[in-house]
């Protein structure tokens, strides 16, 4: 497992579902970003399970030789829903250490479909931006239009007086994986302005 691509990024926290969703595209999404990761040499983090989009993930990125590391608390170690192949496996008491060991390792963060513990996960580390306890950058694969009425009721706020304009374009938004990641590991100059798209 080599050092990370030029230009590509050291790591990568990808939040995504333990279920794989109807139909085919979700699961391949998330086997296309492993394997994007894989052959740019960026390590993966994730929460460490090796079901639904999380398994896909992290299966493509091992298939291709890259480095994973997992975090799973261990409740949901101990009922079995570990992943036994990466790299480094993390087993943590909550779902708040979950959050905090990923973001340590992460240089960035991308959010995949998936159901209420990707959007926890996702608004977390958001506000954390929109607060400036980090600035790292944040990003929405929208596969097959998943993540439109959120970006909708994320206008809405905006809207409402309830958040400013800024704070959408803490997020970047794309349907190409190779495209976003690409947009993540450019320098902050670059992807100032180029937001929520």
């Amino acid at each position: 497992m080599s050092a990370a691509a030029p230009g590509a990024l050291e790591s990568l926290c990808v939040f995504c579902g333990s279920q794989s969703g109807h139909g085919p595209k979700f699961v391949e999404s998330a086997g296309r970003v492993g394997a994007l990761l894989a052959a740019q040499g960026t390590t993966l983090v994730y929460g460490g399970g090796h079901t639904g989009l999380m398994g896909a993930l992290a299966d493509a990125a091992l298939a291709g030789g890259g480095r994973v590391i997992g975090v799973i608390p261990s409740g949901l170690a101990e009922r079995e829903l570990a992943h036994t192949r990466l790299t480094e496996q993390h087993v943590v008491s909550s779902m708040h250490e979950r959050k905090a060991l990923m973001a340590r390792h992460a240089r960035a963060f991308l959010a995949l479909p998936g159901g209420l513990g990707t959007l926890d996960e996702l608004f977390e580390i958001w506000t954390w931006a929109q607060l400036g306890f980090h600035d790292k950058p944040i990003g929405l694969l929208d596969v097959g239009g998943f993540f439109r009425p959120l970006l909708e009721l994320t206008q809405r706020i905006v809207e409402a007086g309830f958040a400013r304009r800024e704070t959408l374009e803490l997020v970047h938004v794309d349907d190409d994986a190779e495209r976003l990641l690409a947009r993540l590991a450019a320098p902050a100059a670059e992807r100032a302005g180029a937001g929520s798209s």
